[in-house]
């Protein structure tokens, strides 16, 4: 059996500005059981710069690592997490109605979405109206019923 650290194989990304997004997508795989893999006692860094807002220099995180059995099966899975990786950037399409049009965005799912936040907008609206009507009343008065009664003059 061959193995490989995790190490040797971001060495080997075509762009390390997206090694934090291998790890991820190396650990869900190792989760799901599309590859196999075991931690290390040793923490690897990734070759990813970080900027914090604000702040001058830059920084890197480490990530633990792990010795990956070299397979067919993970050779394909890193060929094709790679092009994904290389070809898909994170950027998040802006709704409109001309990317709703050229179908850049799910219509349906947006829609439930708008459902959900709606359902949720007039629960939370119902329960503050409740609340209010219960709190306004205080303690020994006595619970109206129907109509006000009229003033006498």
């Amino acid at each position: 059996m061959k193995y490989q650290k995790l190490s040797e194989v971001i060495a080997l990304l075509d762009n390390p500005q997206r090694s934090d997004r291998f790890v991820k997508h190396l650990r869900t795989a190792v989760l799901e059981g599309e590859i196999d893999a075991v931690y290390l006692p040793e923490r690897c860094t990734l070759p990813k710069e970080f900027q914090r807002r604000g702040a001058a220099g830059k920084y890197q995180r480490s990530a633990r690592e792990m010795l990956i059995e070299v397979t067919p099966a993970f050779e394909r899975w890193l060929v094709e997490t790679s092009v994904a990786l290389a070809s898909r950037r994170n950027v998040r399409t802006v709704v409109s109605a001309q990317s709703i049009e050229a179908g850049e965005v799910d219509f349906k799912a947006l829609a439930e979405e708008t459902r959900r936040k709606m359902q949720a907008s007039y629960k939370k609206g119902q329960a503050l109206g409740l609340s209010r009507g219960k709190a306004a009343q205080p303690k020994g008065w006595p619970k109206a019923k129907g109509k006000a009664p009229a003033r006498k003059k």
